[in-house]
C-alpha cells in the first residue's frame, strides 16, 4: 500500500523545491492537494512519478516540476480570477483554487469534465467550477480572467481565448514546435500579448491549439 502523504511530501521536496518553487503558496497547495485523487483510478500509484499522467489520446496532467513552475510564473494574486484551460479530472483546478479567489475550468471531454466536478466537490473545493465547452473558446461568459492556465501543449494562442484576458492579465503555456517545448509566460499590455520563455518543457498539443499550415516554420 502506498503512503500518499509521503509521496506528496517527496514530490515537492525531490521535485518542486529543486526547481526553484519557493513561493510558500506554491508548496503548500501541492502539499495539500492529493494529485492521487485527480488521476485515473488504474494510475493512482504513479500519481506522484516525475512525468505527465496519460488521461488518454494528447490529453495529460503535467507532471509536477512543469505544473509548480508554471503556477510560480503566473505569480498568482488571491483576489485573482483563472481560467484553467484543459483542467482533466480537476488537478490543476484543485491547485489554482488554493491560490486564487476563484477558478473556471474549461474541459471539452464529457466524461472528464463530470469526474473533475466530482473529484472537486469530494475534496470540498468550493471557488472552482467546471464547464464543458470547447478549449480553444475557454469561457467568456466569466471573464475577463486575471490569468490563464493551459494544461498542454499549444501551437498557437486561439484568439477568443486572449480576448478573454484582462489588460495586465498573464497567461501561461508550453509553446511546441515539433519535439521541442518552451513554457512561455504571456503579458497583455495595450491590447497585445508580450511573450517570454520562462524555461524548458513539453506537452502534447491540445486540439484547438495547433497552428495552421501558412503559420508552420
Amino acid at each position: 500500500m502506498i503512503d500518499f502523504a509521503a509521496a506528496r511530501v517527496a514530490m515537492v521536496d525531490c521535485q518542486v523545491r529543486p526547481s526553484d518553487v519557493t513561493q510558500y503558496p506554491i508548496i503548500d497547495a501541492m502539499l495539500s492537494v492529493p494529485r492521487e485523487a485527480f488521476v485515473p483510478s488504474e494510475l493512482r500509484e504513479v500519481a506522484y512519478a516525475g512525468e505527465h499522467i496519460s488521461l488518454g489520446g494528447s490529453r495529460v496532467v503535467l507532471d509536477p516540476r512543469v505544473m509548480g513552475k508554471m503556477l510560480d510564473a503566473l505569480s498568482l494574486r488571491p483576489d485573482d480570477l483563472v481560467l484553467d484551460v484543459g483542467c482533466g479530472l480537476g488537478y490543476s483546478t484543485a491547485l489554482l483554487a488554493r491560490l486564487c479567489e476563484m477558478v473556471i475550468g474549461v474541459e471539452e471531454d464529457a466524461d472528464m469534465a463530470a469526474e473533475a466536478s466530482t473529484n472537486l466537490s469530494s475534496e470540498n473545493v468550493d471557488n472552482a467550477v467546471i464547464n464543458e465547452g470547447r478549449l480553444a473558446e475557454g469561457d467568456a461568459s466569466h471573464g475577463l480572467y486575471d490569468a490563464l492556465m493551459i494544461q498542454g501543449g499549444i501551437e498557437v494562442l486561439p484568439e477568443a481565448l486572449a480576448d478573454q484576458l484582462k489588460e495586465g492579465g498573464r497567461v501561461a503555456a508550453i509553446f511546441v514546435s515539433g519535439t521541442v517545448g518552451h513554457m512561455r509566460l504571456g503579458l497583455k499590455t495595450a491590447g497585445r500579448i508580450n511573450w517570454r520563455t520562462e524555461f524548458d518543457a513539453f506537452a502534447p498539443v491540445l486540439p484547438g491549439f495547433e497552428a495552421s499550415e501558412e503559420f508552420r516554420f
